[in-house]
């Protein structure tokens, strides 16, 4: 199972290649760290967080990442990366593993995590406190460049995003002045969303605290969670982010990702640093 999963990342598409391992010894791989898949030159996290899952998920022969956390000791570069990891623990259902991502002589991220395998499905108990009220994808606004000077990252070229009419209005200097982004994404080359890639998108969309009034600039991430449902059905991904603190020159974001099936699928939790 871990070759398989591993060859298949060398796979036709943008994603696929992006998060390539190649294994170099026991709990040990190579992966390049591509260009195009960051905000304002900086790769983003959550693209890391996906190579290091791939990696994580080789190691405990487990499918799915359960809970996944990733603390970002520096930022990372487009270029050659080391991954390495080590088992914790492997019962029947879970096993966890945590793990590190070097680029030369620097570990850019700290890893750690509990894989199992996901159903395709919803089912027993569920209890959902309630999604957002969004409008269908069509309804929706794509990210583009505006007069004000808004340039869409680079991201967006590869992770396609729609987002709230309502929550568009920070690209123009209009924002709504509550600290919440929320829209659809998919991939732009049509590849399903698996629970390999939910990381990468918990992490694609515009900061929330852009529509209080927030400077429009990178937004570092310190740690980033997620902790993941189901596998996700076909279609587009529901994606709704908030800010509800900003003290201190930090600030904490939470979100809620749901398929097309209408299940929750993935919630996330990231602390970052304010813009100055």
């Amino acid at each position: 199972m871990t070759d398989k999963r591993i060859a298949a990342n060398t796979g036709a598409t943008e994603f696929d290649r992006a998060v390539a391992l190649q294994p170099v010894g026991d709990g040990r791989w190579r992966a390049e760290i591509q260009d195009g898949w960051d905000f304002g030159g900086t790769p983003n996290g959550g693209y890391l967080l996906s190579i290091a899952a791939g990696a994580l998920i080789a190691l405990t022969g487990r499918p799915d990442p359960i809970t996944i956390t990733a603390h970002y000791l520096a930022p990372a570069q487009p270029g050659p990366a080391e991954l390495e990891g080590e088992i914790l623990k492997s019962g029947r259902r879970h096993a966890t593993a945590r793990g590190a991502i070097r680029q030369g002589s620097r570990v850019v991220a700290q890893l750690l995590g509990t894989f199992g395998e996901l159903a395709e499905s919803a089912s027993g108990i569920c209890h959902e406190s309630g999604l957002p009220d969004l409008p269908p994808p069509e309804s929706c606004i794509a990210p583009a460049p505006t007069p004000g000077g808004f340039v869409p990252p680079p991201i967006t070229e590869r992770v396609e995003i729609r987002l709230h009419p309502a929550h568009a209005g920070f690209a123009i200097g209009q924002p709504h002045g509550r600290a919440e982004m929320g829209g659809w994404a998919r991939f732009a080359d049509g590849r399903p969303v698996d629970t390999l890639a939910l990381p990468l998108l918990a992490d694609s969309f515009p900061p929330p605290v852009f529509n209080c009034g927030i400077k429009l600039a990178w937004v570092p991430t310190i740690e980033l969670t997620v902790h993941l449902h189901k596998r996700p059905a076909p279609g587009w991904l529901g994606e709704w982010f908030t800010t509800d603190h900003i003290a201190g020159g930090y600030l904490e974001e939470d979100g809620v990702i749901w398929d097309a099936a209408g299940d929750v699928v993935a919630v996330s939790r990231q602390m970052a640093i304010l813009p100055r």
